[in-house]
């Protein structure tokens, strides 16, 4: 899972969204939030602090759909 631009406040800001993520992770889903997104936010280190995998996403999602990779959204 992708946490990517606003979301990353929403999940800063919103416990029950942390307590969602945080039960995804206990069965198993990758989280990840996108560093460039969270770092403009000031919200990486609260991410970071839920367990949430923070790197740079661009290249690696642009490489997906310049390779006409599936990639699932919600």
């Amino acid at each position: 899972m992708v946490v990517w631009g606003a979301t990353a406040q929403l999940v800063n800001d919103d416990e029950q969204i942390q307590a969602r993520i945080k039960e995804a992770q206990e069965a198993g889903v990758y989280v990840t939030a996108c560093k460039a997104c969270s770092d403009q936010l000031e919200v990486s280190k609260k991410l970071e602090e839920l367990g949430i995998d923070v790197q740079y996403l661009g290249s690696a999602l642009t490489n997906v759909l310049k390779n006409d990779e599936s990639l699932l959204t919600i």
